[in-house]
C-alpha cells in the first residue's frame, strides 16, 4: 500500500503542482510561536484566525489602526510605525517599503506580509452598494478529505461512522467588510447521514459577519468568537505562548470575530455588536445559546463538559448536546490618544447544574453551580517609549484574577517587557483564557520578564524568564508548588540564510511516585534550524532538536533530525518533508512541523524511534481552481502497534492522504 501511494503522489506531482509564493505564513509563524505552545494551548484557534486574514489580506493603502490592531503579532510601536509611513508616504507601491519602517524587524517583515497586499484605494461608502458587493465579493469554497491507508481498532469494531475525515466550507467576503459562510465538519469514525444523525455532517459552522459600517464597528450573526481585554473573563479567540507573549510585547487584541472553525467548542452562537457612541465611547453587547456536550452523573447533572467534539461511537454521541448553555454580556469602553478604559461584564447560565467530583485535591476548586458571572476592567496606556496594559476582574464569589503588563522600547534595537498575573484558587471563569503556566485563569501566582536586542539588522536576540507559584493542588501535585521557564534564542539572517538557535529550559513540580513528597521534573530542550533560499524558486530548511528530561534521578533522552525542501517553477510547486527521531520515552517528545493543507494544523509529539516523511503538491487549475494532494507516512521502529483502545492501529506505520479542492469566484 506504502509503495502504490508513494506512486501515485510521485505521478501526481510530475503532471502538476502549485503556482503560490515557496513558503507561506505558517513558515514565517516558526519565529513567533514555537509547535510547543501551539500543542500546549489552543493553537488551532489560533491559526484558524491567522488563516481567514490570510486568505482575506488588509489593502495598506485603504487601511486603518483598528484593522493593524487585529493581527496579534505586531506590537504597539510597529503598528505606530506602519500608520505613521502611511500617512506621510500614502499610497505605497510595493510591499518592498516595509523595510523602510524601522520598528519592524526581519521576522515579523516576512510574517506581516502574508496578511497584507498593497493595491488600488477605491472610494468608500458608509454603506457599500449593493452593485459593488455583486462585483468586488470573492466566494471561496474548500473541500478536504483525510484518506487513511491503515484500519483502527474502532474502525473495525466500535465506531458508527467510516474511517475518513473530511470538511466543506463556503464562504463570500467583500473586502473584509461583508462576510458569510458556512462550514460542514466530518472527524473519522463519526456517522453521516446514519445513527440519529440525519443532518449530514457531525458539526456545522455558519456566520454572517459586518464591519466598518458607519458607527456599526462590527455586527455577527450565527456563530462567532468574542475578545475582551486581557482574556481574564472573555476570549475565544488567540491564545498566547511565553514566546508569543515576548514578540507581540504583551499587546492584547479586542475583536468580534466570525467562528469558521471546524471545531465543535470554544465559540458563541447568537449575536454580538460593537457600536460606536462618540469619538471616544464604545459599547460591545452580545448574546448566545448554544448546546455543548458533557458528560452527566446518576441525578443527570453535569460532571465534566466536554470540549473533543468527537461523536463516533454510542457513548460518545449520548454526551452530544445534551447540555444547554447561556452567555450574555458586553464590554463599555472610553478611548482617548492612546489610553483607554473598558469595564466587562460576562454572565453564564446551564440548564443543568456543574457537580464535578471534589476528589481528588485538585478537583477541590472547580466551577460548581448553574450561574457563573464575572466581571472586569481593562486599562492601558502607550507613549512612543513604554506602554502599559492591564485587567482586574472578579466572579460570583468575590475572587479576584489580575493581570499587568509593562513595557519598554528605548530604541528601535531594545525592548523590554515585564508580566505580573494574580488567579485566585477560587477565580472561575468559564471562557476566561489568559497568560498562564498552567492551563487555566486559576490558581497561580507568576512574574515573567522579556528582553529583546536586535544590535543589527542581521541578528536578533530574545529571552525569557517565568517564575509561577500554585498555592493549591494541581493534577499529579497534591500540594502547593512552584515552576520556573527560561528561553533564550538567537537569530542571524544574511542575504539567502537564516540560522536560528533556540534553548529552552522548563522545570515543574509534581509528586513523587510514593506521593510522599514533590520532586521537580525538568526538560532541556535546544533547537537549531539553518534556512537557505537556494533561489527563488527552492527552498530549503534543515532543523536539529534535542531534549533531555529528569524526574526523580530518571533521565530520559530524545533527539530528532529533519529536511523539508520546497521546489516551485511557475505554476508548479512540491514540498517534501523528512524527520527521524530517537527517544526514550513519552516525556522526551519532540515537535516537528509540518507543511499541510489550507486549514490543516496538526502538531503532533514524535517518541520512541521512527522516521516520519511527508510529500505534497498544489495545482493552480487555471485561476480560479486548485488542487492539493499531501501523502504522510510514519513508521516506528520500535514497536509493533500504534496507539491503543479504539485508535489502535495493528501495525508498526500509518500512511494517510490528504486530499484538498480549492474554488475561488
Amino acid at each position: 500500500m506504502k509503495r502504490l501511494l508513494l506512486l501515485l503522489t510521485c505521478g501526481w506531482l510530475t503532471l502538476a503542482l502549485s503556482a503560490q509564493d515557496v513558503g507561506d505564513w505558517r513558515e514565517s509563524l516558526r519565529q513567533w510561536m514555537t509547535a510547543e505552545e501551539l500543542e500546549e494551548g489552543y493553537g488551532e484557534e489560533t491559526l484558524e484566525m491567522l488563516s481567514e486574514w490570510a486568505q482575506n489580506p488588509i489593502n495598506l493603502n485603504q487601511t486603518s489602526r483598528e484593522q493593524l490592531e487585529q493581527l496579534p503579532f505586531l506590537t504597539e510601536r510597529q503598528i505606530e510605525g506602519i500608520v505613521e509611513y502611511l500617512d506621510r508616504y500614502h499610497p505605497i507601491r510595493s510591499l518592498s517599503e516595509l523595510m523602510m519602517i524601522t520598528a519592524l524587524d526581519y521576522d515579523t517583515r516576512q510574517l506581516l506580509q502574508h496578511f497584507v497586499y498593497v493595491g488600488e484605494e477605491k472610494a468608500k461608502r458608509v454603506w457599500p452598494q449593493m452593485s459593488d458587493i455583486i462585483t468586488d465579493g470573492k466566494h471561496t469554497l474548500t473541500a478536504t478529505a483525510k484518506i487513511p491507508f491503515y484500519r483502527r481498532q474502532g474502525d473495525r469494531n466500535g465506531y458508527l461512522g467510516y474511517p475518513y475525515r473530511h470538511d466543506i466550507r463556503y464562504q463570500f467576503n467583500y473586502r473584509n467588510r461583508i462576510k458569510f459562510g458556512l462550514t460542514g465538519a466530518q472527524d473519522a469514525g463519526e456517522p453521516f447521514f446514519s445513527h440519529n444523525n440525519s443532518t449530514g455532517y457531525d458539526h456545522y459552522s455558519y456566520y454572517f459577519q459586518l464591519r466598518d459600517m458607519g458607527r456599526l464597528e462590527s455586527l455577527n450573526i450565527g456563530m462567532y468568537r468574542v475578545n475582551m481585554g486581557m482574556g481574564l473573563v472573555m476570549n475565544n479567540g488567540f491564545h498566547l505562548g511565553k514566546l508569543s507573549t515576548l514578540q507581540s510585547m504583551g499587546r492584547s487584541t479586542r475583536l468580534l470575530t466570525a467562528y469558521t472553525s471546524r471545531s465543535s467548542a470554544n465559540y458563541l452562537q447568537g449575536a454580538a455588536a460593537t457600536v460606536r457612541l462618540g469619538r471616544s465611547w464604545r459599547i460591545t453587547a452580545f448574546a448566545s445559546y448554544r448546546a455543548v456536550d458533557a458528560t452527566l452523573t446518576a441525578n443527570d447533572m453535569v460532571q465534566t463538559l466536554r470540549t473533543d467534539g468527537y461523536h463516533r461511537t454510542p457513548s460518545e454521541i449520548e454526551k452530544k448536546h445534551n447540555t444547554r448553555e447561556t452567555d450574555l454580556g458586553g464590554s463599555f469602553g472610553w478611548q482617548r490618544g492612546t489610553a483607554y478604559v473598558n469595564v466587562n461584564t460576562v454572565f453564564t447560565h446551564y440548564n443543568r447544574s456543574l457537580e464535578p467530583r471534589q476528589t481528588p485535591a485538585y478537583r477541590q476548586y472547580a466551577a460548581s453551580g448553574n450561574d457563573f458571572w464575572n466581571s472586569s476592567v481593562d486599562y492601558g496606556y502607550r507613549n512612543a517609549q513604554w506602554s502599559m496594559s492591564g485587567e482586574t476582574a472578579i466572579c460570583r464569589q468575590g475572587a479576584v484574577a489580575l493581570i499587568h503588563t509593562v513595557s519598554w522600547q528605548p530604541s528601535d534595537q531594545w525592548s523590554l517587557m515585564v508580566l505580573h498575573r494574580y488567579y485566585d484558587k477560587r477565580y472561575t471563569a468559564q471562557h476566561g483564557q489568559s497568560f498562564s503556566e498552567g492551563s487555566s485563569v486559576q490558581n497561580e501566582h507568576g512574574i515573567y520578564a522579556g528582553a529583546s536586542w536586535q544590535p543589527s539588522r542581521a541578528w536578533t536576540i530574545q529571552g525569557y524568564a517565568d517564575y509561577a507559584h500554585f498555592p493549591a493542588p494541581r493534577y499529579l501535585v497534591s500540594a502547593p508548588s512552584d515552576a520556573f521557564d527560561a528561553s533564550a534564542m538567537i537569530g542571524y539572517q544574511r542575504k539567502r540564510w537564516t540560522f536560528n538557535m533556540r534553548y529552552r529550559y522548563h522545570v515543574r513540580q509534581q509528586d513523587d511516585s510514593n506521593k510522599q513528597y514533590l520532586a521537580n521534573k525538568s526538560q532541556h530542550r535546544l533547537r537549531m534550524s539553518a534556512v537557505c533560499n537556494a533561489t527563488p524558486t527552492l527552498s530549503l530548511r534543515s532543523q536539529c532538536d534535542a531534549v533531555i528530561s529528569s524526574f526523580q534521578g530518571e533521565r530520559s533522552r530524545g533527539i530528532m533530525l529533519g529536511q523539508q525542501v520546497q521546489w516551485q517553477w511557475r505554476w508548479l510547486k512540491a514540498n517534501a518533508n523528512v524527520a527521524w527521531f530517537h527517544t526514550d520515552d513519552y516525556d522526551s517528545r519532540l515537535y516537528q512541523y509540518e507543511s499541510s493543507v489550507r486549514y490543516d494544523f496538526s502538531f503532533p509529539p514524535y517518541y520512541g524511534h521512527g522516521i516520519r516523511y511527508a510529500l505534497m503538491g498544489t495545482a493552480d487549475m487555471g485561476h480560479n481552481l486548485s488542487l492539493t494532494l499531501k501523502a504522510g507516512v510514519t513508521n516506528y521502529f520500535d514497536r509493533s502497534t500504534i496507539g491503543s483502545g479504539l485508535q489502535l492501529i495493528d501495525h508498526s506505520s500509518q500512511s494517510d492522504l490528504l486530499v484538498q479542492l480549492n474554488v475561488k469566484i
